[in-house]
């Protein structure tokens, strides 16, 4: 049996898990989750977790793989919402680890798709996965994240990506309007992308409509918004895109605008980053709204404007999108490729 350390660091939770890797696959034997802000760093959790799983004393995992909430450097890593700065060789040496090595959080997500079974994901439009060419993967969750996979000899190769940052292009008047008052709302100078298309991006565009067709807040979700805007990265700023989507499902029709605007501003996005990867490796899906939505990123509001690409067009057709449905998929990933890590 080889033991394999996996971490997934984020700055509000931090998951550790050991995992066995043999013949038929690999198996979590044990995971703990953690409260990120009520440790100095991550050293000394490392070290804790390992003790209280029985490591601590024998034999140290064969391979670590931590993926954590911010850009990986040389070897080191400064999480975006945590104090903590990470260091590769640092890290190992204190935990006495002889494999180690992190990665993005969301680019760490490559190294897990090709070994995910069919109950982890769901088909969002067939098509023919070329192996030796790019994948893509997408997710909108509180932002939107972007990866690519290479393939190599050695397996795939993740290649991180701060594409979410570019600049919203708006395809239509409405979407031209939205742009407009995210600007004087957020106060910005530009709108990134993922202030768009995200979780949050939802939230926004509800709050515009609801502005637009209910100046007087007479919408049932007038108040809710409300809260969701003046809580900033409160709690309550979780709730409102899964209420509008919940009242689109119900038959709101304001609600049902908002999540049809921000799909068609989701395909768009994904098809312009599949013609700028060629990912005919597929493109997936995940993010907190791909199992949440899943419905509905099959129906031609999100696909039509994925494939409307012009002369494009028959560039897009035969690649297959799938939908990562498993919320543990962070940790799996970041084991896949602690097992890589051992040649």
């Amino acid at each position: 049996m080889t033991l394999l350390l996996a971490g997934d660091i984020g700055g509000t939770k931090t998951l550790l898990s050991l995992w066995r890797s043999g013949s038929d696959g690999l198996e979590r034997l044990v995971e703990e989750r953690f409260v990120s802000a009520a440790w100095d760093d991550l050293a000394p959790m490392v070290r804790h977790f390992l003790a209280t799983a029985g490591v601590a004393g024998g034999t140290p995992p064969a391979a670590a793989c931590f993926a954590v909430a911010g850009p990986v450097e040389g070897g080191q890593a400064q999480l975006t919402n945590l104090p903590w700065r990470l260091d590769t060789d640092g890290l190992a040496r204190s935990c006495g680890l002889a494999n180690l090595e992190l990665v993005n959080d969301f680019a760490v997500l490559i190294y897990g798709l090709p070994h995910l079974e069919a109950a982890q994901v769901a088909p969002v439009r067939e098509g023919r996965r070329d192996p030796q060419a790019p994948l893509l993967v997408l997710g909108a969750g509180t932002g939107l994240g972007v990866a690519m996979g290479l393939p190599t000899g050695a397996g795939l190769r993740a290649i991180p990506s701060e594409a979410a940052h570019g600049e919203f292009a708006p395809r239509c008047q409405p979407e031209w309007e939205l742009k407009q008052w995210l600007k004087d709302d957020l106060d910005l100078e530009r709108v990134s992308i993922e202030r768009v298309v995200s979780g949050t991006g939802l939230g926004h565009v509800a709050r515009w409509l609801l502005g637009c067709r209910h100046p007087d807040g007479d919408h049932p979700l007038s108040a809710r918004a409300r809260l969701w805007r003046d809580a900033g990265d409160g709690p309550a700023r979780a709730d409102l895109p899964a209420e509008v989507a919940m009242a689109a499902a119900a038959g709101d029709r304001l609600a049902a605008d908002a999540l049809d605007l921000w799909l068609g501003a989701y395909g768009s996005v994904c098809g312009d980053l599949a013609l700028a990867s060629l990912s005919r490796g597929g493109l997936w899906l995940a993010g907190g709204t791909a199992a949440k939505l899943l419905d509905s990123l099959r129906t031609p509001s999100f696909l039509e404007p994925f494939l409307n690409k012009g002369r494009l067009r028959s560039t897009l057709e035969p690649m297959p999108i799938t939908a990562v449905l498993d919320p543990g998929v962070g940790s799996f990933s970041a084991a896949c490729r602690a097992r890589m890590l051992l040649g």
